[in-house]
């Protein structure tokens, strides 16, 4: 069996060309339908016919665009960038390009083409890391997370409470918690971590 890689647009045109196939629908409708033209509407129909769903298959995809630069420009634009202006910006190296080279290419070519190279880095790629990221312990017990949470957990039933969750770093393990008044959490929260301690 054959996958046809198709998109939305085309497989809609399947289903309305299947409809015209069957009498159900005019090819004037179905070209209103698909928004298209009446003529091309029976170009579609004729693909349709002889070779299925695969007919409707734009035949440009895979293939270059008939827009696309000459790879020859492209690489003397590359080899003059990296030469005389690898220290500028996209913007300033295709005025530089008009300027002195008469090569004119629009600041978005020139921008692509100067990261294919590795000659410029966008926006995000030049962001630095805001902060330096930590790896997971090796070893379960090696480093235990205490996270606490001040709630009404008791609702009207008891006082304000903080729950500590005792969470290892190496499995994500939730190991223990507990619930501690707020004005004695300075003196039990010694206590619960020597006491996890020896458990654990």
């Amino acid at each position: 069996m054959t996958v046809l890689r198709m998109s939305t647009e085309e497989l809609s045109r399947v289903d309305t060309l299947v409809q015209v196939a069957s009498g159900r629908l005019t090819v004037t409708e179905a070209a209103r339908i698909m928004g298209i033209t009446r003529r091309h509407a029976h170009r579609l129909l004729t693909r349709f016919m002889d070779d299925g769903s695969s007919g409707l298959i734009s035949r440009r995809r895979g293939r270059p665009s008939n827009r696309r630069m000459d790879d020859a420009i492209r690489a003397r634009i590359v080899a003059l960038v990296r030469e005389h202006y690898h220290d500028f910006g996209p913007t300033l190296a295709a005025e530089y390009l008009a300027e002195r080279h008469d090569i004119r290419v629009s600041r978005e070519t020139l921008r692509k083409l100067m990261i294919e190279a590795g000659i410029w880095r966008d926006r995000a790629a030049r962001r630095p890391r805001p902060y330096q990221p930590r790896y997971r312990r090796d070893c379960r017990g090696e480093l235990i997370q205490i996270d606490g949470s001040k709630h009404w957990w008791f609702e009207d039933r008891g006082p304000q409470c903080t729950l500590l969750v005792y969470i290892d770093d190496a499995t994500s393990e939730l190991m223990r918690y507990a619930t501690h008044r707020r004005s004695y959490l300075k003196l039990e929260l010694p206590a619960a971590i020597s006491t996890f301690q020896k458990r654990h």
